[in-house]
């Protein structure tokens, strides 16, 4: 939260904040109220606390596109300090929700529906063809088969969240690809897991994408206000990562979805590399057993 005020009064406030019980909020002032703005409306910070030197009606600034829990718990933390200093606060939501965004829950759904596609599609395909392909060229095959696929998933989630649904609107080609990117990520995480372990690499992928992910993928309740250790998960992981990107992409501009898009590229890229090794080691281990079959016949 950034606090605008008066120095000695900005570093009182500031110190207050940061002394609560649990420590909710990360406080600091703020030289002016368009610098808390344009933070605000950038991602980097949730809340600003304008404070009126002159009259006992102070304003606080905040975004419930990136979050409403989020939003909901600045207002009531900031709302008791000022009811204690005998204060009024008026609220304004400088980065508002689009008008089907109900909650703000679309974004999550969205990257929980491309994800959920792209592990079950794998997973069939998988039973279907074999979970454990008998070459690394098969393999490939198979990853580069899944392509069409994750872009037609992409593509149909976009084209529901903004021309069907009206929830997401205006960003529909960057929403499009991320989406193609999360699932093919998906798709290639679990047909790596299904390589290395067989049948019980799907619920490997269960774990990290459903048990793992959607706790920490920060839709009803964001990453920050969610307990320490799924806090830590949430960046980590594809569900929260693609979660944030989402966010940031229709309400802050894209600004600070770099990092998570390295992490949704890194999953695709592992998948890959590791789906690919293990299936080669596999295909050693095929032809050093049949030579050994053979030398036994002989």
């Amino acid at each position: 939260m950034a606090v605008v005020a008066a120095a000695p009064i900005a570093q009182t406030l500031v110190e207050r904040l940061n002394g609560l019980a649990g420590q909710p909020l990360d406080a600091a002032p703020v030289a002016s109220r368009a610098r808390a703005t344009a933070l605000l409306r950038s991602g980097s910070i949730s809340a600003a606390l304008i404070v009126n030197t002159s009259g006992t009606t102070d304003r606080l600034l905040v975004a419930s596109g990136g979050g409403v829990s989020v939003a909901s718990a600045a207002e009531q933390i900031a709302g008791r300090l000022e009811s204690a200093q005998r204060r009024q606060l008026v609220v304004a939501d400088t980065v508002p929700l689009q008008a089907g965004d109900g909650r703000g829950l679309t974004g999550f759904y969205l990257v929980i529906g491309w994800i959920v596609g792209g592990y079950l599609v794998a997973s069939l395909l998988g039973i279907a063809k074999g979970s454990r392909p008998a070459t690394r060229r098969r393999a490939l095959i198979r990853l580069i088969a899944v392509i069409p696929y994750s872009i037609l998933s992409g593509l149909g989630g976009a084209l529901i969240v903004d021309q069907w649904l009206g929830a997401l609107t205006g960003h529909f080609v960057a929403l499009w690809w991320l989406g193609a990117l999360l699932v093919f990520g998906a798709m290639a995480v679990t047909m790596a897991f299904q390589i290395l372990l067989g049948v019980a690499g799907i619920g490997l992928t269960v774990l990290v994408f459903v048990v793992l992910g959607n706790p920490s993928a920060g839709g009803a309740y964001q990453a920050d206000l969610l307990p320490s250790f799924w806090r830590a998960l949430s960046d980590a992981l594809p569900n929260g990562a693609g979660t944030d990107t989402v966010r940031r992409i229709v309400y802050f501009g894209s600004h600070g979805i770099a990092t998570h898009l390295v992490v949704l590229a890194a999953y695709a890229a592992g998948g890959v590399a590791v789906a690919l090794a293990a299936s080669r080691i596999n295909e050693r281990r095929r032809r050093t057993h049949g030579a050994a079959l053979a030398g036994t016949d002989a």
